[in-house]
């Protein structure tokens, strides 16, 4: 009379499925963890397999049934192993966590974005996102936008396919309306760094209101015709030429940056309660104002 040790076998055939199957994958390309998510059901073939083989020579031999627990215990860690790859699979989560980490950060161009203006359009709202902009006067009777885009991406896939995806541009009356939006990005433990450089161009004689998020902003009014205002931006770097016709103001601004003749600061208020500071800068009759409001940090370069 023998004795049959149920789970021997089992374990003994898992392994063997499971090199095999890692054996492949080697030569063929397989991905592991799809290996890790397909082959574990082998192991219930294998166990019924060894089931029906003991139920079939227990009619002859009468062998006596004992488990051997170790070989079951791994058998069914390998299975608990595999239904876990399947479940985060089916869930998606296997498909997220294999796209993190195959990520590369890389740098793409921004499409192309322009709206042709009319005479009708006066002024132009332009409401910015957390992301390095650049802003300047052209003699080109059009809005347009391009740069860069730096992010995390798997396969090489860009993130924008078309000037839609990152801006939007809405016309009411005599002003143009100009959204530029975040990119899409992902919350909790997939989230992904990612950041644009952008630079806008405004018709030089068109009036301008932007409205900052926090962000850097560089102002080049080269020849501007106009005036534009700026709020809510963490710091402005501002570029002119020594024979603009600008006036250039800061209020409430928190600190200056600039050749000492360049700015004229005036300090009001109490300072226990709280110091306004602004800035005035002129070049020329001053006939076009840039006013800055809102802002930690304005920074004036004159060349």
């Amino acid at each position: 009379m023998r004795t049959w040790r149920v789970g021997t076998f089992s374990m003994g055939a898992s392994l063997v499925f499971l090199g095999v199957f890692l054996f492949l994958s080697r030569f063929m390309g397989f991905d592991l963890v799809h290996v890790m998510t397909a082959w574990w059901p082998v192991l219930l073939i294998v166990l019924g397999i060894e089931i029906l083989l003991y139920l079939f020579l227990s009619r002859q031999e009468k062998p006596i049934l004992k488990y051997d627990f170790v070989s079951i215990l791994f058998v069914g860690v390998l299975g608990m192993v595999g239904i876990l790859f399947a479940t985060l699979s089916a869930t998606g989560i296997m498909g997220k966590v294999e796209e993190v980490v195959a990520r590369e950060e890389r740098s793409f161009e921004l499409p192309d974005f322009s709206y042709q203006m009319d005479d009708s359009i006066k002024r132009v709202v332009l409401r910015t996102t957390g992301y390095q902009t650049t802003i300047e006067a052209t003699d080109e009777k059009e809005v347009s936008m391009f740069g860069t885009y730096r992010t995390q991406t798997a396969n090489k896939e860009k993130l924008i396919m078309s000037a839609d995806d990152y801006v939007y541009a809405n016309k009411k009356g005599d002003t143009l309306y100009v959204n530029v939006k975040t990119l899409p990005n992902e919350l909790g433990p997939f989230y992904s760094h990612q950041e644009i450089a952008s630079t806008i161009l405004i018709p030089k004689g068109v009036q301008l209101e932007v409205i900052g998020n926090g962000n850097d902003i560089t102002l080049n009014p080269r020849s501007l015709e106009n005036d534009w205002s700026i709020n809510g931006a963490t710091s402005i770097f501002v570029n002119v030429a020594k024979d603009s016709n600008l006036n250039i103001t800061a209020d409430g601004v928190s600190e200056v940056n600039g050749k000492d003749e360049t700015w004229q600061v005036t300090e009001t208020g109490d300072p226990n309660e709280g110091i306004n500071r602004k800035a005035v800068y002129q070049s020329g009759d001053g006939k076009y104002h840039i006013n800055i409001t809102n802002t930690q940090y304005v920074s004036l370069n004159t060349n």
